[in-house]
C-alpha cells in the first residue's frame, strides 16, 4: 500500500490538471507497476523476439511511445532478471515511462546515423542502451554518471547490451557546458529528482515526502539544464525528464532556461509522439505523465531545440595530456581484424578505430578522436582482445557484441543455464579438439569456450557466473 503523506497531497493538487483527478492518483499508485521490458535491437528484432519467447508463456503488449518496448505478462512467477535472455542481453527491464525520453529525443532528429549525443545521468543504463539501439551502435554517445558505485552498474549493462559506441565519464555534469561547450546534436538530461512518480514501484517513496527538501534539489536541476545548453550545438535538441511529478521540478525548470536565453529556447511540442500522448500534453507541449493516464510510473518530458549560438561564458580549458592509448600500426589492425576472421567468422566494424594499451586492444567509436584531451574519460569503446605470448585472446564483451552471425555451436536450454553457471559442458565422444568456440543460445552468443573434443571447456569471466538461472518457459517456472 502507497504510503502518501498529507503535504504531498495539499502540494501536488495545485499542479494536477483539472481534467485529473486526486482520488485516481491515490488508487493507482497503490496498484502494482505493470512488469514492462525493452527487446534490444542490438541482437535482436523484436519480432524474432515475440516469435521467440510466446512459445514460453510470455504474453507481450505494446507500449504506444516505444516500438520496442512491451508490457509482459507471464502465466507464472519468472524471475526476469535471472532468464538466460535477460543475461544475453536479448532484453533490457526498464519501466515504460522511462522509454518516453529517448523516444522523444529521436522523433524528428534529423540524422540519426552518425550524430554526436551526450546522456548527463546514465546509471543503471536503461535509457543509455535504448539511445544506443536507436543510434544502431553507430556515431558517438557519451554516457556520465556522477556516482562511482553506479558508474560500474552503467558498464556492466552497457557490455551485456552489446553496446560499442559508448565512452563513459564520471563527472558532475555541471562541467559539460564548460568542457564540451557546442559540442553535442542531442543531449538526453533526465534529472536527479525527488522522485515521485516512482511510488508504485518504492511505495514509501512520499512516506517522508517535504516541499523543502523536494524544492532544494531545484537549483541543480537549473544549474544541470544550463550547462546541458550550453554542450549542445546550435540547432540541436536537448530533452529535460524527470520522475518527478511537481511543477517547480519540471516546467518551472524548462521555463527558468527560457527566462536566461528567450531567443534561443523553443519548447517543441510532444503532442503528436504517440497515439494519445495530446492526454498528458501540457499547455507548453511538454508531457506530464501521472499514473492514471497511462497506468504508468509518473514522468515529466520536456523537448527543447537550440535556436541560436550562446556565448561561451568560460575560457576554453587547457588540453589534458598523456592519454594512454595509441593508435595500432596498419599491420597489428590486419592480424586483429583477421584474428576474429579466421577464429570466429567476426567481422569488426571497419569505421572504429583500434587502439592500444599495456598489450591490451580496444575498439572505439571514430567520432571520439575530436573529444581526446577535452574532458577525462573513464571508459571507452569496448575493449576486444589481449595479445597474449603466442597469439591474441579474445574478451567476452567482444565476442557478446559481434558475435551474432558468426560461427557458433548452440546449447540446449540445459546446457545453457550450466554455461552460466560457470560449469564446463560435457560433449558426445568422437569430436575432435576446436580449440576456441563461441557458445550461443536462440543463435546469440553467451560467450567463449574451448573446445577439447570431450567437453566445452567455460571461459566465462568469473565476475560473470551466475548461482542461479530461472528457467524463461513460465509454464514450467518454480
Amino acid at each position: 500500500m502507497a504510503l502518501i503523506n498529507q503535504d504531498f497531497i495539499d502540494s501536488i493538487t495545485q499542479d494536477m490538471p483539472a481534467h485529473l483527478s486526486m482520488d485516481d492518483f491515490i488508487q493507482y499508485s497503490s496498484r502494482p507497476l505493470r512488469a514492462s521490458i525493452r527487446v534490444n535491437t542490438l541482437k535482436i528484432s523484436s519480432a524474432n523476439f515475440i516469435e521467440l519467447m510466446q512459445p514460453k508463456g510470455w504474453t507481450l503488449e505494446s507500449i504506444p511511445w516505444c516500438s520496442d518496448g512491451f508490457w509482459i505478462s507471464l502465466d507464472s512467477e519468472v524471475q526476469l532478471g535471472n532468464t538466460i535472455e535477460h543475461l544475453q542481453g536479448l532484453f533490457y527491464i526498464q519501466e515504460a515511462s522511462s522509454m518516453l525520453p529517448p523516444t522523444a529525443l529521436f522523433s524528428q532528429l534529423n540524422e540519426t546515423a552518425n550524430v554526436t549525443i551526450l546522456d548527463m545521468a546514465s546509471a543503471p543504463g536503461s535509457k543509455t542502451t535504448q539511445l544506443a539501439a536507436l543510434m544502431n551502435n553507430s556515431g558517438l554517445l557519451i554516457a556520465n554518471e556522477y556516482s562511482s558505485s553506479r558508474v560500474k552498474v552503467l558498464h556492466a549493462n552497457v557490455q551485456r547490451m552489446g553496446v560499442t559506441n559508448t565512452a563513459l565519464t564520471h563527472f558532475d555534469a555541471r562541467v559539460f557546458g564548460e568542457y564540451l561547450y557546442d559540442t553535442f546534436d542531442a543531449i538526453l538530461l533526465d534529472a536527479p529528482c525527488s522522485g515521485e512518480g516512482t511510488i508504485r514501484k518504492d511505495p514509501s517513496a512520499l512516506k517522508n515526502w517535504s516541499l523543502k527538501s523536494s524544492q532544494a534539489i531545484v537549483a541543480t536541476q537549473k544549474a544541470l539544464i544550463e550547462s546541458a545548453f550550453l554542450a549542445l550545438k546550435t540547432g540541436g535538441t536537448l530533452v529535460y525528464s524527470t520522475c518527478a511529478l511537481s511543477r517547480f521540478e519540471n516546467q518551472e525548470v524548462c521555463q527558468h532556461l527560457q527566462a536566461i536565453y528567450p531567443d534561443a529556447v523553443e519548447f517543441e511540442s510532444l503532442s503528436d509522439l504517440f497515439i494519445d500522448a495530446d492526454k498528458a500534453c501540457t499547455e507548453e507541449g511538454f508531457l506530464h505523465v501521472w499514473p492514471q493516464i497511462y497506468d504508468s510510473e509518473g514522468f515529466f518530458v520536456a523537448k527543447i531545440r537550440k535556436t541560436a549560438a550562446i556565448d561561451r561564458q568560460v575560457p576554453e580549458p587547457r588540453k589534458q595530456k598523456n592519454f594512454p592509448f595509441n593508435q595500432v600500426s596498419t599491420k597489428t589492425d590486419l592480424e586483429l581484424r583477421a584474428y576474429f576472421q579466421d577464429t570466429f567468422a567476426i567481422e569488426l566494424p571497419s569505421q572504429s578505430l583500434i587502439m592500444e594499451r599495456e598489450q591490451e586492444f580496444w575498439l572505439f567509436p571514430q567520432k571520439i578522436n575530436s573529444l581526446i584531451g577535452r574532458m577525462r574519460f573513464q571508459r571507452i569503446g569496448m575493449k576486444i582482445a589481449d595479445a597474449l605470448k603466442h597469439g591474441l585472446k579474445a574478451q567476452h564483451q567482444a565476442i557478446l557484441a559481434f558475435g551474432a552471425g558468426a560461427s557458433m555451436i548452440e546449447l540446449s536450454q540445459a546446457q545453457a543455464t550450466e554455461y552460466l553457471m560457470g560449469r564446463d559442458i560435457p560433449l558426445e565422444a568422437g569430436h575432435k579438439p576446436r580449440g576456441e568456440v563461441i557458445v550461443s543460445y536462440h543463435n546469440s552468443p553467451l560467450g567463449l569456450a574451448k573446445h577439447l573434443g570431450k567437453r566445452l571447456k567455460n571461459s566465462l569471466p568469473r565476475e560473470l557466473v551466475r548461482d542461479k538461472i530461472v528457467n524463461s518457459d513460465a509454464s514450467n517456472a518454480q
